[in-house]
């Protein structure tokens, strides 16, 4: 019976477009107003970068109540969407960002944190 190591499970796992582990985070919020979904997004994402990206990201919330043209800029379709914009490629995740590990996976990050 023949069995993968681990080290080529994750050697097949790993993908050419992961960012380098001390890259920085740029990510873009889209909310509408302060509705609970948009506030659980925004604490949600907090969260998650002071765990996992602590000093090593930036997040920028657009109100598309009161701008609602740059929705165009990334192509918004629902909100709250998180758009992680830097390290390339862009990577886009809608909701309200509760499911840590959907999450995580979204922003590339799930094998850093041991996933």
């Amino acid at each position: 019976m023949k069995t993968k190591s681990k080290r080529a499970s994750r050697k097949t796992y790993k993908s050419a477009t992961l960012p380098a582990p001390n890259s920085h985070y740029d990510l873009r919020l889209y909310v509408a107003g302060q509705t609970p979904k948009s506030l659980a997004a925004f604490a949600n994402l907090k969260q998650l970068c002071e765990f996992h990206l602590a000093g090593k990201y930036r997040i920028e919330v657009i109100d598309l109540v009161k701008k609602p043209q740059l929705a165009r800029d990334d192509q918004i379709v629902a909100i709250p969407t998180l758009v992680r914009r830097r390290p390339q490629p862009i990577r886009k995740i809608i909701g309200d960002l509760c499911d840590t590990q959907r999450t995580l996976i979204g922003l590339d990050l799930s094998e850093k944190v041991g996933g």
